[in-house]
């Protein structure tokens, strides 16, 4: 995972929960979660990380958690953005606060998955931008569902180290194989 950033942002530390394939259980998961209405399996694989990030000594000193934010529209079609329980059940198990909106989507593009990696890697538009103040200083955990070839996270990211002495880590339920 370190991989996809480097040289790109600097990151902390970087967590996925589990390797995500395009034809496989864990593809199957994170659709049901998305596109079925099934938000309790956000709610599973968070309390599932947030347990191993709890004693996990790299991530002790987390201040926020952060979840990457879905465009308003998407918002209202699918009733709730993905990663939300996700990133509450992390922060419960970390005993840190969970912001859903520091950041936000103001161009709606189209869905990752339908594009092929040329086209995901463009990070010159950002999307996102700080919607609600942070404190400077803060070791921020920012979480997504899926990291690919990274660009959602880094153009996240980059948002948040506008802030004062924003530290980034990552977490996210899978990563792409």
């Amino acid at each position: 995972m370190r991989e996809l950033f480097y040289a790109r942002i600097p990151i902390l530390h970087l967590t996925s929960l589990l390797y995500y394939e395009k034809i496989g259980t864990v593809q199957r998961l994170i659709h049901a979660l998305k596109y079925q209405k099934q938000e309790h399996i956000g709610t599973f694989m968070g309390e599932w990380l947030g347990s191993l990030l709890a004693t996990d000594p790299r991530f002790a000193e987390v201040d926020l958690v952060v979840a990457v934010p879905v465009h308003s529209k998407r918002l209202r079609e699918r009733g709730y953005n993905q990663v939300t329980k996700f990133g509450q059940c992390i922060a419960d198990g970390l005993g840190v606060r969970f912001r859903e909106s520091v950041l936000t989507k103001n161009r709606n593009t189209i869905k990752q998955a339908q594009l092929d990696q040329r086209h995901r890697s463009d990070e010159t538009q950002s999307p996102y931008a700080i919607a609600e103040e942070i404190a400077e200083n803060q070791h921020v955990l920012l979480v997504d569902d899926v990291v690919t070839t990274g660009t959602t996270l880094t153009l996240c990211a980059r948002e948040l180290l506008k802030i004062k002495g924003t530290r980034i880590s990552m977490a996210t339920m899978g990563i792409s194989v």
